[in-house]
C-alpha cells in the first residue's frame, strides 16, 4: 500500500509523535503550537506517499527540521537559564536527537543521485564488487543506517560521503547530535554532585 515511500512515512510518523509528545517548556508558543506542527508533518508525509512530490518532501524536511531545531534551541534555554532537570530533559533530548536522525536520513535519502552524474554517498554493496549484491541500489533504511551511525559515532562508519554538500549535512547532523548529549550529560553531572 505505502510501496517504496512506505519505511519514510513511518519515519515521518515518529517525527509528529515525537514533536507532539516534547515536554511543553521544549515547544513556542500555547500547546496547540506542537499539535499543529505535527498534523501539518503528517499531511505532508501524506503527499508525500500519495504524490510522491520532491517539493513535498523538501517541505516536510524542512519543517521537521525546524521544529527540532527549535526544541533544540529551547533546550539549550531551559538548561541556562530555567534549570530544567529530570524526566523532562531527558524526554525532550531523547525526542530531538532521535528526530535529528529522522530529519538526516530523510534529507540524505532525498538528496543522494538526484543526477545521473552525481552520487553522494558511498556504500559498500556500491564499491566492493565481492560484496554487490545483483541489482542493489540504496533505500530509505540505508539512509536512516547512515543518519543513525552518523549521529550514535559522530562521523561516518561504512558508508563515505563523496560531495562536500553529503560532508557538510553530516557536519551538521553530527554538531546536533553532539550538542543535545553533550548538554543532558552535562546537566546529568550536575545533579549527581
Amino acid at each position: 500500500m505505502l510501496g517504496r515511500r512506505g519505511p519514510e512515512a513511518v519515519a515521518v510518523l515518529v517525527a509528529a509523535a515525537l514533536f507532539a509528545s516534547l515536554p511543553k517548556a521544549f515547544v513556542p508558543g500555547p500547546v496547540e503550537v506542537r499539535y499543529a506542527v505535527a498534523i501539518l508533518e503528517v499531511a505532508l508525509g501524506v503527499l508525500l506517499v500519495v504524490g510522491n512530490r520532491r517539493r513535498a518532501s523538501i517541505g516536510l524536511i524542512t519543517l521537521i527540521g525546524i521544529g527540532n531545531a527549535t526544541a533544540l534551541g529551547y533546550l539549550i534555554h531551559q538548561l541556562l537559564y530555567a534549570g530544567v532537570t529530570g524526566r523532562p530533559l531527558l524526554y525532550a533530548a531523547f525526542d530531538i536527537w532521535v528526530t535529528n536522525v529522522i530529519v538526516f536520513a530523510l534529507l540524505y535519502w532525498e538528496l543522494d543521485g538526484q543526477t545521473a552524474e552525481v552520487t553522494d554517498f558511498a556504500f559498500v554493496q556500491m564499491t566492493d564488487p565481492d560484496l554487490k549484491a545483483r541489482g542493489w541500489e540504496a533505500r530509505f533504511t540505508d539512509y536512516f543506517y547512515v543518519a543513525y551511525t552518523n549521529a550514535s559515532a559522530f562521523s561516518p562508519t561504512d558508508t563515505l560521503p563523496l560531495t562536500r554538500r553529503a560532508k557538510m549535512l553530516m557536519l551538521l547532523q553530527s554538531a546536533v547530535s553532539i550538542t543535545t548529549l553533550l548538554l543532558v550529560a552535562a546537566r546529568a553531572v550536575n545533579i549527581l554532585r
